[in-house]
């Protein structure tokens, strides 16, 4: 009886010995959240992260979805873990925050992906915090994000920490796509729709009439521009890496899940034969993950761009911004505004 006594003993300590093995050595990876990683550009970004060896935290609102997600593109169990969020609710991001410091995990990067777009809507809709759902959504939810993050960032133990953004060629109107002018082309305009509270009737930044398409574009000038404002005020005190980035024109994304089926069916043809612009989900990722992780991509500051028209072997090149896009005065006020309408104060005096 002793000797099956210390035999169970042994085995139970082999056990944990291995299981403590195991989670130091899953801890040691360098871990990114992926905000919409359960589709798209995010998933396939997750893949890639994955391959590279990371521990891809996929932060999205459908578990179910995520975890067949990753399943259906062959990731491995031991290279994710999915965390509900809701960027609609600034309730569910700081639920995320506080559910991901639990996990103890050290964050090496953050990937805010998540957007979406609802082209068809004649009225506004508004998420549970009163804000119009597509700005409420694609900013407002990942500048909580970013501002709560920070600190993980700022504390992590890696060398080489980083935090990008996705922006769009719709929302820069240095390229062709920001210019074209339907339904309007992007502009903040004085902010004086954040500035009087953004709550319903208020449905757009600039406080004029909403139009579904351009609080689309609206909130990813907005991202590109709280890059640009993370990077003024904290590279140089924390080292860390900030970038937005535009991985070339995934036609077939779900992100155009909600346009009409004729152009869901003729977008992705003409850039394919026309523009030859098209840019699969699984390539759009892979170029995610080279800005998150590769050393080529650690200057901080920058919107890079695979372009528009795809070139065999083409490379990323710093894309110039808008006017708009580069006003830093533009960038720091949209940083206040935000910061009021999420509850936060600033961490820094600037």
């Amino acid at each position: 009886m002793y000797r099956v006594r210390c035999a169970i003993l042994n085995s139970v300590n082999a056990t944990l010995r291995l299981e403590t093995k195991v989670k130091m050595a899953d801890f040691n990876q360098p871990t990114v959240i992926v905000t919409g990683a359960s589709s798209g550009v995010g998933l396939y970004a997750a893949k890639a992260l994955a391959k590279k060896g990371w521990h891809v935290v996929m932060a999205c609102r459908n578990l179910e979805k995520s975890e067949r997600a990753a399943k259906e593109v062959g990731m491995s169990p031991d290279h994710y873990t999915v965390m509900h969020l809701d960027l609609a609710s600034l309730s569910s991001v700081r639920n995320f925050v506080q559910t991901f410091r639990d996990s103890g995990r050290p964050l090496t990067s953050l990937v805010c992906n998540a957007a979406v777009y609802l082209p068809l809507l004649k009225d506004p809709e508004y998420s549970e915090d009163g804000y119009e759902i597509s700005v409420a959504t694609n900013h407002l939810g990942h500048f909580l994000l970013c501002h709560l993050l920070l600190e993980d960032l700022r504390n992590s133990p890696a060398g080489d920490k980083r935090l990008i953004i996705l922006g769009t060629v719709t929302a820069n109107r240095k390229e062709l796509g920001g210019k074209i002018p339907i339904p309007a082309p992007p502009d903040l305009g004085d902010m004086v729709g954040f500035e009087q509270g953004f709550k319903a009737p208020i449905a757009m930044i600039d406080g004029k009439q909403f139009k579904s398409g351009k609080a689309y574009k609206d909130s990813k000038l907005c991202n590109m521009l709280c890059t640009r404002e993370l990077h003024r005020r904290y590279h140089e005190s924390t080292g860390i890496t900030f970038n937005s980035l535009y991985p070339g024109c995934v036609a077939d994304t779900p992100l155009f899940r909600n346009h009409f089926a004729a152009f869901r069916t003729i977008f992705p043809w003409f850039q394919k034969n026309i523009t030859g612009g098209y840019v699969s989900q699984d390539l759009a990722g892979e170029r995610v993950a080279m800005v998150v992780a590769d050393p080529e991509f650690k200057q901080s500051g920058y919107h890079w761009s695979w372009g528009n028209r795809q070139q065999q072997g083409r490379e990323a090149f710093v894309q110039e911004l808008s006017a708009e896009g580069s006003d830093d005065a533009k960038a720091k006020r949209l940083w206040e505004l935000s910061e009021r309408l999420v509850g936060i104060a600033s961490m820094v005096s600037t």
